[in-house]
């Protein structure tokens, strides 16, 4: 029988690891193209023949997903995968007629096919849309295993923009590998928070080695903590899902791909936020857990912010600089930084868009409705110029840094600035104490 020839459309993540789990070394299939969008630069290039195996001596061309009708008939491909994260269902639908009306079918792979089985207990923290508050609360449940004197490894879903063989498998421990690893903007603010904590993340682009080698950390390793990226589902087949649901947003872990497959199966939904989302919000969430996934546990959860430099804030006409793909892709219209402002006093949150200059332009372009606002994209080093130029051209008192990261150590600003920090904070019982205690005993780990 011959083999069916496949693209996998995604993003630079999810589409590689379903390559590599479940296409790699099948020789029922030939994977003839990755096609890829979100991620600015990344079609054009390939995946190199070191990762894609015996099977592709030549590697799988990248390129870009607006080619894919012509892609489709030219390669003779009979699939098409849809591999990536946090887009609305008409999106997927869309993309499904897209392929059919080229006369290929369009698939989508599910948490059998592609999670690899860990020698470690899993957990995974996963969410229902980008911004939920998913990394932080992810560090918590970190935190609260390290106080029991356990040693947690996490693993953060992919960002692969640079060199795909130099990325094969990272290990962070330290802020100075940020550097050594040539990490982006938004590698940065993922990583940074949780070696500044004093635990190992690995991240990369061969998942089942770079868990293979988390399980044998030279510092130890109790448990695998998987840090999930947008909305998408674990990597890993968890022993434990904590999903994290954003009732700023309600309504959204209903019709978003893949984060309603988060909250189905989730073990304890977490809602964030709730010290700043209205209550009608809150409420359409609760129903929404209800109607799919009665039996989850479900904490409730805050984030309360501080910052270290109020003054900075209080009666001045302040530019706003959240976190990128929150804005992007996510769709928030506000972050931690926004509420700063709120909070703290602001005169004026100053408009960007007047001030933006190259790639950041253009992202005002593809995202018409981020506003007042201005997202950290920070890709490669044009990208990054250009948001230092778009920050120090923009008339406005003083900055608010709202990322997870200090960008002012990466990016010169002329101006005053203050940072805006938030944890999780969880309301009442239950919480994440509790559900860790049963966790730990159920997997005998004291």
């Amino acid at each position: 029988m011959s083999k069916k020839n496949v693209i996998i459309i995604g993003a630079a993540g999810r589409d590689f690891h379903n390559f590599n789990t479940y296409y790699r070394n099948n020789k029922d299939y030939n994977v003839v193209a990755f096609t890829a969008a979100q991620i600015p630069d990344i079609d054009g290039r390939k995946y190199p023949n070191e990762l894609a195996g015996e099977l592709y001596p030549d590697g799988i061309p990248i390129y870009a997903e607006e080619d894919l009708p012509r892609l489709i008939k030219e390669l003779k491909a009979e699939i098409c995968i849809f591999s990536y994260s946090d887009v609305p269902y008409s999106k997927v639908m869309q993309m499904s007629a897209i392929v059919n009306s080229a006369g290929a079918n369009f698939g989508l792979l599910g948490p059998d096919q592609t999670q690899v089985k860990s020698t470690k207990p899993v957990i995974a923290v996963v969410a229902v849309r980008t911004g939920c508050g998913k990394s932080q609360t992810a560090r918590k449940v970190i935190e609260l295993l390290m106080a029991k004197g356990l040693k947690v490894v996490a693993i953060r879903h992919p960002m692969p923009y640079g060199d795909l063989n130099a990325q094969k498998v990272q290990r962070f421990a330290q802020v100075s590998d940020l550097e050594k690893h040539k990490c982006t903007i938004e590698e940065m603010e993922e990583y940074e928070p949780h070696v500044v904590r004093g635990n190992v993340i690995y991240a990369g682009v061969d998942y089942e080695a770079i868990v293979r080698e988390a399980e044998n950390d030279p510092d130890g390793c109790d448990v695998i903590l998987w840090d999930g990226g947008n909305n998408d589902f674990s990597f890993y087949k968890p022993d434990l899902t904590i999903t994290v649901v954003d009732p700023h947003r309600p309504g959204h872990e209903l019709q978003y791909y893949p984060g309603e497959v988060n909250l189905r199966t989730a073990d304890a939904v977490v809602i964030n936020k709730m010290d700043s989302a209205p209550p009608e919000g809150i409420q359409i969430v609760r129903e929404s857990i209800a109607k799919v996934n009665p039996s989850a546990i479900v904490i409730d959860g805050a984030s309360p912010i501080k910052v270290d430099r109020p003054e900075i804030i209080r009666g001045k006409r302040v530019l706003v600089v959240e976190d990128g793909p929150t804005l992007t892709h996510g769709e928030m219209k506000l972050g931690a930084g926004t509420i700063a402002a709120m909070k703290f006093g602001a005169l004026e949150l100053v408009d960007p868009r007047p001030y933006t200059v190259g790639k950041l332009s253009n992202t005002f372009e593809i995202y018409p409705n981020i506003g007042t606002l201005l997202p950290a994209m920070g890709y490669g080093e044009e990208q990054l110029k250009d948001l230092e130029t778009t920050i120090n051209s923009c008339d406005c008192d003083s900055v608010i840094i709202g990322t997870p990261i200090d960008l002012s150590r990466i990016v010169n600003i002329n101006k005053p600035s203050t940072r805006v920090y938030y944890d999780l904070q969880e309301i009442g019982k239950p919480d994440l104490n509790d559900l860790l205690e049963e966790f730990i005993i159920k997997y005998k780990l004291k």
